[in-house]
């Protein structure tokens, strides 16, 4: 356990930001896997609706530090292009 005033301090602000970004992981997951299961079952007008709303969650994960924005780039292309096979099929 801490014992500096300022250890005290960061151990809270550890405990707040660790259930903020993991909240904000978990929010990005379910996004993800709603829209894959959607790929999946092939879904076309379903997916389209819910690729803009993968890109807003995969765009806030970045802006919170929670992905590196190489990372968000890769994920959203890989997004876009699988819905693009899916419409090619």
């Amino acid at each position: 356990m801490a014992q500096h005033k300022s250890a005290i301090k960061r151990a809270r602000q550890t405990i707040k930001r660790n259930a903020r970004n993991r909240a904000l992981r978990s929010t990005l997951r379910t996004a993800l896997k709603k829209f894959a299961a959607q790929i999946q079952a092939k879904e076309m007008e379903a997916a389209e609706k819910a690729l803009p709303s993968v890109h807003k969650a995969i765009d806030r994960a970045v802006t919170k530090g929670v992905l590196h924005r190489n990372t968000a780039a890769r994920r959203k292309s890989r997004a876009a292009a699988a819905l693009k096979r899916l419409q090619a099929a």
